[in-house]
């Protein structure tokens, strides 16, 4: 059995604030309710109020402009960035993307993909790893996980591409229906074999973009881990900014 921790107040209330700027319920360029006019609609202690607010202006969600209050900023960039690349490693068609498919197998379970799927450590479920490529250069690694049950009569199991997506194929072959997707952004050092994969000098770090896939009841149909070299992702976003 998986257990899940719930987050602490402030983080839950800083998601509701966000899914409402994400809605057009608190528009960019208009002001969020006051820290009074929070605590009372949410029943919350002000402290908890105020924390959640500044996660949301270090995020880039919010800002403070003295003399009118905390206004909406709008989507960050780097959450429309990080968007695009858990779109593409669930939408990627192997037969036509840039990169190559280097490796199909059944693994262990990584302890980071464990409680995504809501599998117990060390449980073996199968992998598709895919290597972007641009100009000859690694850019990206998608080290894509599911459950052993659900690929049970489908082609993911091969080593050869797949044409059309994946999730295309497991809602086609198993009549399953991809509902919404859960992303969580942290860095990490690289393993041995992601480094090498990505040409990586040693001690180098990896942005980590695990994207979870869940059906409408909450279940896990893939994770999806996409690695981005922190040294070139830096260089991209100075180039987009220029």
């Amino acid at each position: 059995m998986a257990y899940e921790v719930e987050p602490p107040k402030y983080v839950r209330l800083a998601q509701t604030l966000q899914r409402r700027i994400e809605d057009g319920t608190y528009a960019p360029g208009t002001r969020v309710p006051s820290e009074n006019q929070l605590v009372q609609a949410f029943g919350m202690s002000r402290p908890t109020v105020v924390r959640a607010l500044e996660l949301l202006k270090r995020d880039g969600w919010l800002e403070s402009r003295q003399g009118y209050g905390t206004i909406v900023r709008g989507r960050p960039e780097v959450v429309e960035q990080k968007d695009r690349r858990g779109r593409e490693a669930l939408e990627r068609d192997e037969t036509q993307g840039a990169g190559r498919l280097i490796e199909v197998g059944r693994v262990p379970v990584p302890a980071r993909v464990a409680s995504a799927l809501g599998l117990p450590k060390k449980t073996e479920v199968l992998m598709r790893r895919f290597l972007v490529e641009e100009d000859g250069e690694a850019v990206e690694l998608v080290s894509s996980y599911f459950p052993a049950g659900l690929v049970e009569g489908t082609e993911l199991g091969t080593d050869e591409p797949l044409s059309g997506s994946v999730r295309e194929h497991l809602e086609t072959r198993k009549k399953v229906r991809f509902d919404h997707v859960v992303e969580r952004v942290s860095a990490r050092l690289p393993e041995a074999s992601e480094a090498e994969l990505l040409d990586l000098p040693d001690g180098m770090p990896v942005l980590s973009v695990l994207v979870v896939a869940c059906d409408a009841s909450g279940r896990s149909l893939q994770v999806a881990d996409v690695l981005l070299p922190a040294d070139r992702q830096e260089l991209e976003d100075i180039y987009r900014l220029s």
